[in-house]
């Protein structure tokens, strides 16, 4: 059991969880590789004082170089659920789960919206992570939606399990898929079927399947947390950067423009002091 868990190591997440250790809470992090993000991507940083002509990736090294001088661990996964549980919450990451009494989502800008049918069959067909799930459609047809290398080793996974599987992207394929897997370009997609997942329909062609396995670098908000509350593709918060489900926080892009690093590591200290304050008023 961890006292605060943040999701995203961007500014804001990291923020968060400096602030929230400085404060003596237990802190879990999690994220992809912060030197995958965007932010490392950037050539310069000229819009945060005392960053001035440092690269992205120079700025992102510095975060994770403080986090370790603290003994905060990175742990390197993708959340695919956030589940409430009497006044705590269970982190669904991959296989694994991870138990918190609060939450701090600074997960970054939604990149895309959810495909059509995807929320409908979620969990009918739908799923968001191919070795918690790939087992329940073993020696079946099976396709992978996605455009990163974990897609393509989620698919090797699938392929290796016995699952006859089509992996589709909108770009070609970052390596060498594995064998016996077909990749189908594709512009639009859609998800159909009734009560469970009849097929995927690939730029006005059906191919039928089983399961429908979607793996985007971050899950949209409303995926990740049913119920949360938010406005176009961004997390509503309050001024203390709580959102609609008491306990849970959320602070940087996910909550709005402007995208810059400045905002975000103000709101992810303003997401921990909210966390501390809402930890401390639970205790007897």
């Amino acid at each position: 059991m961890t006292d605060i868990a943040i999701i995203g190591a961007g500014p804001a997440g990291v923020a968060a969880a400096l602030t929230a250790r400085a404060r003596g809470k237990s802190v879990y992090l999690v994220s992809n590789d912060p030197l995958h993000s965007g932010l490392a991507k950037a050539e310069r940083i000229d819009n945060y004082p005392g960053m001035v002509g440092k690269t992205g990736a120079q700025v992102v090294q510095g975060m994770l170089d403080e986090l370790d001088s603290l003994g905060i661990e990175l742990h390197e996964g993708r959340v695919i659920s956030v589940l409430p549980f009497g006044d705590e919450f269970m982190l669904g990451i991959g296989q694994d789960m991870v138990q918190a009494n609060a939450v701090i989502l600074a997960l970054g800008a939604a990149k895309g919206t959810a495909f059509p049918g995807e929320q409908e069959l979620l969990g009918r067909g739908v799923s968001y992570c191919a070795t918690c799930d790939g087992m329940l459609y073993r020696d079946r047809t099976v396709c992978v939606v996605g455009s990163t290398e974990e897609a393509e080793k989620e698919a090797a996974f699938l392929a290796g399990i016995g699952c006859k599987v089509t992996y589709v992207s909108h770009r070609e394929p970052l390596g060498d898929l594995a064998e016996g897997i077909e990749f189908r370009k594709m512009t639009k997609v859609e998800i159909v079927g009734e009560d469970s997942v009849r097929g995927l329909v690939i730029d006005g062609e059906e191919m039928p399947c089983d399961a429908v396995f979607v793996l985007r670098p971050a899950i949209a908000p409303s995926s990740l947390i049913p119920g949360i509350e938010t406005e176009g593709a961004f997390i509503s918060v309050d001024g203390d950067m709580r959102t609609s489900i008491p306990g849970v926080f959320a602070a940087g892009d996910c909550v709005g423009k402007p995208l810059q690093v400045a905002k975000a590591v103000g709101q992810g200290q303003l997401a921990a002091f909210a966390a501390v304050e809402y930890l401390d008023g639970k205790r007897p």
